[in-house]
């Protein structure tokens, strides 16, 4: 069942989509009183190509216009055979032994394991489970010897990987530089929600040596077994460059390894458009901008047609004449055609977000025309100056003020602050603000009926400050290079760029530095003998 809830003034009359085609009701999928869709024996036909699964996306509709849903994916459960299934392997006593088998299903399916033909316990410390397959043994004996294979399962199917042998041998001894030579990630691995188990543990790891672990303190992250990170319920702030480290005990030999993890966020709207009414010949701006891991993609809809940036519909009817770029749409010279409901979609890969206007046509006058031409520019570390266009002839003369509105880059709506303006001034100069920081504001002009729709929002960056110090971190590549990679400070605010300078140890006098642009973050510095190194960043 898909539910739909729609409020509006009514009649109200409801349809389903799928994969942008009107579901057929009948014996199979009905539509209820409420707006929910029923879809009774959810299946694809062996006989056909046809399936229920898909996209499904509710229209609402009555005669202001069409409004169109979120999309709700429906998925066909299933559980596929083994991708990889756990290989035999030797492992000297008291080493760490890791089994792994991969599978995808439809949902996420539940793994466990088997031991010699019966369910393994993990009552043993010595067990690690980890998410996506994996079974870790520390400090493995000889009773740990035997058969073992992982049993994955889902509401479709329960499938038995193939046996594999672990055999105990006596405890040796090996090189480090050979036993812990990490398995890189090639690309930043990227992970979206609802997954809320995310582990960084693509590395091989350095056994039968112990893994040095940074101590984290971060809410949600936490260590399994020997040398895996999990981090639960990721957020935003867990996306970053994790290093993992292991020497052998009682020497200087280390290895290091590094994994990216990218946190997707999906879209949340920064700007909304607002309802609008016009009158006819007149111009009306809707404006959208919308934030998330990765940058969404925005579309514009007009009762539930997709807008092109030709002005044209999907169907290739003339509009009258909207224009638009990603996060403006724009409409001269409306006329009664441009009367309909209009809406921004915000999509990426983590999900879809929209919010909806509606453009009237008025008798007349009402309400002056949203400010034009806002500008912002930095004055010093504390403030910035605004200036925008006058209003035209025939519709300043309605305008009693402005009223310009500030918020810090990132903060929430309810933590912006208001500043009155009078109606024959067109700049204002913001004082008091926080050095190095971004801000965002738009202006509104008031007449003695009420407020303008807002201008376009501009941001702009104080001057001054100094850029909290960035992350780094280091890997020898062998006796005369070092690769050095590093983060972007936390801090908002304009980054020209990074400094790096290092100076040999055994001789102070000699000293190097390079300079990067603000999107570089990664250098390898050749040429080296044994030295110290510091990472600057600068604005």
């Amino acid at each position: 069942m898909l539910d739909c809830q729609v409020e509006g003034e009514g009649p109200i009359s409801i349809t389903w989509w799928r994969n942008g085609i009107p579901v057929e009701t009948g014996v199979r999928a009905a539509l209820l009183s409420n707006g929910t869709l029923l879809i009774r024996n959810v299946s694809k036909r062996r006989d056909s190509n046809e399936t229920d699964a898909g996209e499904y996306s509710c229209a609402a509709q009555n005669h202001y216009g069409m409004l169109i849903s979120r999309k709700a994916r429906i998925l066909l459960a299933s559980l596929p055979k083994f991708l990889s299934h756990p290989q035999s392997v030797a492992v000297g006593e008291g080493g760490v032994a890791r089994l792994t088998c991969q599978i995808k299903g439809i949902p996420e399916a539940t793994i466990t394991w088997q031991k010699d033909g019966r369910p393994l316990s993990t009552s043993d410390s010595r067990y690690t489970l980890l998410p996506a397959g994996v079974l870790q043994i520390t400090g493995v004996q000889q009773t740990d010897s035997g058969l073992f294979r992982c049993v994955a399962s889902n509401i479709a199917n329960t499938r038995y990987s193939h046996e594999a042998q672990l055999s105990i041998t006596a405890a040796g001894s090996r090189d480090l530089s050979r036993t812990c030579d990490p398995v890189r990630t090639p690309e930043p691995h990227h992970q979206r929600p609802p997954d809320r188990h995310l582990g960084v543990h693509r590395h091989r790891k350095p056994t039968p040596y112990r893994l040095l672990e940074s101590l984290l303190v971060t809410q949600g992250i936490q260590v399994l077994g020997t040398g895996n990170l999990m981090i639960s319920d990721a957020s935003l702030q867990h996306s970053g460059v994790y290093v993992c480290s292991a020497n052998r005990p009682g020497s200087r030999s280390r290895r290091t390894a590094l994994g990216r993890l990218v946190v997707q966020a999906p879209p949340e709207f920064l700007q909304w458009p607002q309802s609008a009414s016009r009158p006819a010949g007149g111009s009306a701006i809707f404006s959208c901008t919308a934030s998330g891991v990765p940058e969404p993609h925005l579309i514009w809809l007009k009762n539930g047609k997709l807008l092109t940036p030709s002005g044209n519909d999907e169907e290739g009817e003339e509009q009258s004449a909207p224009r638009f770029s990603a996060a403006t749409l724009a409409i001269t010279h409306i006329s009664s055609e441009d009367e309909a409901i209009y809406q921004c979609i915000a999509e990426n890969s983590a999900g879809t977000n929209q919010a909806s206007a509606r453009l009237a046509i008025s008798a007349g006058r009402e309400l002056p025309e949203a400010p034009a031409g806002l500008r912002a520019a930095a004055l010093s570390a504390s403030s910035l100056q605004l200036t925008w266009d006058p209003p035209a002839a025939d519709a300043g003369q309605d305008v009693i003020g402005y009223v310009l509105h500030i918020r810090r880059l990132g903060d929430a709506d309810g933590a912006e602050l208001q500043e009155a303006v009078s109606k024959s001034t067109f700049s204002q100069r913001l004082d008091n603000l926080e050095a190095a920081t971004t801000y965002c504001v738009f202006l509104k002009a008031y007449s003695a009926l009420g407020a303008s729709q807002q201008s376009s929002t501009v941001m702009a960056t104080t001057k001054g400050g100094v850029p909290t110090a960035p992350s780094f971190f280091t890997k020898v590549l062998n006796q005369t290079a070092m690769q050095v990679d590093w983060e972007l400070p936390s801090r908002p605010g304009t980054l020209e760029g990074f400094r790096l300078e290092y100076r040999g140890v055994s001789n102070p006098g000699v000293q190097g530095w390079e300079t990067f642009p603000a999107h570089v973050n990664t250098h390898t510095i050749s040429g080296l003998g044994q030295c110290g190194h510091r990472l600057l960043a600068g604005r």
